[in-house]
C-alpha cells in the first residue's frame, strides 16, 4: 500500500475509533422494577404485581416520560367493552427533583373479559425541570376508572427508581439542590434520548474518543513526512 493511502486509512481508522467511543457512551439509566400493587376496587381488595418500565425522551425544553406495565393488575368482575377503562397514574421524583408527575393514556383498544388481569396502556406525560441534575423516578399510584367507578392501586413493597434522568433545564443550569415539579404534568412527542448515568463518565469517554482521534492524526503525519522523506 502507498504511503498516501495508508496515511488516509489510518486517519479514517481513528476517527471511526473516536466516534464509536462517543456513541457508546451511557444515556440512560433504567431498570424494569416489580412493583407490588394493592388495589381498593368496588368488590375489595385485590393484589397484583406488575414489572414496571419507564423510559425518558428530550421533548423540546423537557422530557417525555413513558411508564409501562409489563403484567396485567387488578381485574373486573364484568367485561370491559373496548374504550370502558381509561388508565392514569403518578410517578414520585427524586434525587434533585420532589413530588409527582401525572401520566396518562389511551382507553383500552379491545375489551377485557370479566376476572382477567387488566393490561394498562403505556402511560406518558411531560417532565420540564427547572435546573440540571440527576432525577429518579419510581412507580407512584396507579388510577383505573371504569363503567362509573375507580380503582386505585398503590405500591407497598416500597419499590427502587426504574429511571435515573440526567436532567438539563432550560438555559442549561446545573444545581444538585431540589427543585419543585409544579411545570411536570401533559403529554408531549418526539425527541432524541437524554443524558442520563455517570456525567463524568461521558465526559471521560468524550475525552478518549478524541484522545484516539488525535493520536491517529498524528501517525498519520508522522507517515506523510516519512514517505516525503523516502522520496527525497
Amino acid at each position: 500500500m502507498s504511503y498516501p493511502k495508508r496515511t488516509a486509512a489510518l486517519a479514517s481508522a481513528a476517527a471511526l475509533a473516536g466516534s464509536a467511543v462517543l456513541l457508546t457512551a451511557p444515556a440512560a439509566h433504567a431498570d424494569v422494577v416489580d412493583v407490588n400493587y394493592r388495589c381498593q376496587t368496588p368488590i375489595g381488595v385485590k393484589s397484583a404485581v406488575s414489572p414496571i418500565d419507564i423510559k425518558g425522551v428530550r421533548s423540546g425544553s423537557g422530557y417525555k416520560i413513558t411508564m409501562s406495565w409489563q403484567k396485567g393488575v387488578s381485574s373486573s368482575p364484568v367485561e370491559l367493552g373496548k374504550g370502558a377503562m381509561s388508565p392514569s397514574a403518578t410517578i414520585r421524583l427524586g434525587g434533585a427533583d420532589s413530588g409527582t408527575l401525572a401520566v396518562s393514556g389511551p382507553a383500552n383498544a379491545a375489551a377485557i373479559p370479566a376476572n382477567t388481569p387488566i393490561k394498562i396502556s403505556d402511560l406518558s406525560g411531560t417532565y420540564t425541570p427547572k435546573k440540571s441534575g440527576k432525577v429518579t423516578f419510581t412507580a407512584g399510584t396507579l388510577t383505573i376508572k371504569a363503567l362509573g367507578t375507580t380503582t386505585t392501586c398503590t405500591p407497598t413493597n416500597s419499590p427502587q427508581p426504574s429511571l435515573t434522568l440526567a436532567a438539563t433545564a432550560a438555559g442549561g443550569s446545573s444545581s444538585s439542590s431540589s427543585s419543585s415539579s409544579s411545570s411536570s404534568g401533559g403529554t408531549s412527542s418526539g425527541g432524541q434520548l437524554p443524558q442520563t448515568g455517570p456525567e463524568d463518565s461521558a465526559v471521560a469517554l468524550g475525552t478518549l474518543g478524541g484522545t484516539v482521534l488525535l493520536a491517529g492524526a498524528a501517525g498519520a503525519l508522522w507517515l506523510t513526512r516519512r514517505g516525503q522523506t523516502a522520496r527525497r
